[in-house]
């Protein structure tokens, strides 16, 4: 089974889609990112921490999210994780993102590279609040 058939159906899948409407963008090859590590914020039901949000690190949201649990900045080897450093873009869990808003630590996003998953948990004019222009890709 390839992450095509379990995000939706094989050969005949429709392309996802991003938070404006239009066709998901590649948000980091490097760091590769993504539920799916294929650089995009894909989503699929296996994907229960709705890795949808293209977020650019900073240090300060790398600092909050190792404070409530979630270190992305210390390397993990045995995972093939090198760590995040501030400006590295990364597929975030948009319930950590909607955290981290609340709290007054999220990081910028990508519009065109967040995945409309994203909406479940996070408003539309709160993800544009925090949006940065379209980058190349990482």
């Amino acid at each position: 089974m390839t992450p095509f058939d379990e995000a939706g159906g094989g050969g005949g899948r429709r392309p996802s889609l991003n938070v404006l409407g239009g066709p998901l963008r590649p948000c980091s090859v490097n760091p590769v990112t993504g539920f799916f590590r294929n650089g995009c914020c894909d989503t699929a039901p296996a994907d229960i921490g709705s890795h949808t949000v293209c977020a650019v690190m900073s240090a300060a949201f790398l600092e909050y999210s190792a404070s409530v649990g979630n270190d992305l900045a210390t390397p993990a080897p045995q995972f093939g994780f090198a760590g995040l450093k501030p400006g590295d873009r990364w597929c975030l869990c948009a319930p950590r993102w909607e955290q981290a808003r609340r709290a007054g630590f999220a990081p910028d996003v990508v519009l065109n590279a967040t995945h409309q998953g994203a909406l479940e948990y996070c408003s539309l004019e709160d993800l544009r609040d925090h949006a940065e222009p379209e980058p190349g890709l990482g």
